[in-house]
């Protein structure tokens, strides 16, 4: 039967587990500082708010003592196992854990038949699957007559988008949480806990920020780099970026070359692109993936290139950004890589444009600055008769009954802000045309105002 080793955890989960956040306090420094920091309750985590805070639902699950079965996705480092550990406390279930890596059908059927003794004893039981995706339809088809009976409440844990890489049968017997990377914030407060368990050294601010981006939303990759920079470093109280560079190694050596901190390199390939030079920008791409940056972090600052810089004078560029990143989480490295490459070239020859950022960002400030701005009664929704006696929709014109499915010089915005333009599209790609129409329909609005 399933016993602690290589494939199954501790079968007694304490109150609590997590590769994000927890005191550790009294714990062997043997131990990696990530297991150290694993919390002994809910409120120590960091992160996950938008499914820990009072009222959310895996708060709410974790309070009222009731777990369903579950899959957990996220990327790596932002708490799944620790999240499956602490419910499996809550509800004060034997525990299980499998690797999809290392398990097969030998040791799915093992841990059914520990489930079962269990049973008979009246002990519930929670099986945690790590990298579910892993297994193959047979082996996840495998779970499904015990998840459907109550055996156990299932829980598998996965970095990839289960709509592709779980068994349809699985997935509409488990409900999907999705786990989001942690902030800044998040990996300040955990590599503070950090400090505090180590009695390590403080890192100066531009040090602090470059571990922090260098963690990318992985709290266990912090929590490495940080011990061994303060390993590397004993006695020292203060730790700047290059020593810090020094104690990680390769990785943060090889995003430095010529004194550029990784996030130089990131800013250099987004100004190629925006530059529209496709050989600079591949050779910054190129040097971020063998620096070891994650290519899901790259993909993501390429989707943001699409909307930031090519918007509208190309709107096919967004839709390649996305399809290379969904082609990287199918491929993985080095094959997904070729797709960033391509995505990156395309958005370095598309046309440019920053005209609905610039919008954007206008209307954001104007929004926060200018108050509430009541909307005109002929816009506003007159769904009973009171409301339709007192003027509101009153004179709205359907456009699709004007001509052109124009309605030429009616008024949209708060007659405070009538006729301020916000977007203004710039004279290249689609965008030149954008631009024309645009023209055309302000100039219908100017002989629509003059003869009434």
């Amino acid at each position: 039967m399933p016993t602690q080793d290589a494939l199954f955890g501790s079968s007694e989960p304490p109150q609590a587990g997590s590769a994000t956040a927890g005191t550790g306090a009294g714990v062997a420094s043997t131990v990696p500082l990530a297991e150290r920091l694993r919390p002994q309750h809910i409120d120590e985590v960091v992160g996950q708010r938008h499914l820990l805070a009072p009222g959310r639902p895996l708060r709410v699950a974790f309070d009222a003592g009731r777990l369903p079965s579950m899959i957990l996705w996220g990327p790596p480092g932002v708490g799944k196992t620790t999240l499956a550990r602490l419910l499996a406390g809550a509800t004060g279930s034997h525990f299980i854990v499998l690797s999809a890596v290392l398990s097969g059908v030998k040791e799915i059927r093992e841990a059914v038949e520990q489930a079962q003794t269990l049973r008979r004893a009246g002990r519930s039981t929670v099986l945690f699957v790590d990298e579910v995706h892993r297994f193959n339809k047979s082996q996840q088809d495998a779970f499904l007559p015990h998840v459907e009976a109550g055996l156990f409440s299932f829980i598998g844990a996965t970095t990839e988008n289960p709509s592709f890489e779980v068994n349809s049968a699985l997935l509409s017997r488990a409900t999907v949480f999705v786990l989001e990377p942690l902030d800044d914030s998040d990996l300040g407060q955990l590599l503070d806990r950090a400090r505090a368990v180590l009695h390590g050294p403080l890192l100066d601010p531009q040090a602090r920020e470059l571990l922090i981006n260098f963690a990318d939303g992985d709290g266990r990759r912090l929590l490495n780099a940080y011990e061994s920079a303060a390993s590397a470093h004993p006695g020292v109280q203060q730790l700047g970026p290059e020593q810090l560079e020094a104690a990680i190694g390769r990785m943060m050596r090889r995003g430095d070359k010529g004194g550029d901190v990784f996030y130089d390199l990131i800013s250099a390939l987004h100004k190629s692109v925006r530059g529209s030079n496709p050989d600079a920008a591949l050779y910054w791409l190129a040097r971020m993936l063998d620096a070891g940056m994650d290519p899901r972090y790259v993909a993501r600052r390429v989707v943001r290139m699409a909307s930031e810089d090519i918007g509208l004078a190309d709107p096919r560029a967004l839709r390649l950004a996305l399809d290379a990143a969904e082609v990287f989480e199918r491929l993985g490295s080095p094959e997904g890589e070729l797709s960033l490459a391509q995505a990156v070239v395309y958005l370095a020859v598309a046309p440019k444009s920053n005209a609905v950022y610039q919008a954007w960002n206008t209307v954001q400030d104007l929004v926060r600055r200018g108050g509430t701005q009541p909307v005109p009664p002929h816009l506003r929704n007159a769904p009973t008769r009171l409301m339709k006696d007192i003027g509101l929709g009153k004179d709205y014109r359907y456009a699709h009954d004007e001509a052109g499915g124009y309605a030429a010089g009616e008024v949209y915005l708060p007659p405070e802000l009538a006729g301020q333009p916000f977007y203004r599209p710039v004279p290249r790609g689609l965008e030149h045309k954008i631009g024309e129409r645009l023209a055309e329909l302000r100039r219908l609005d100017e002989e629509a105002r003059k003869t009434r």
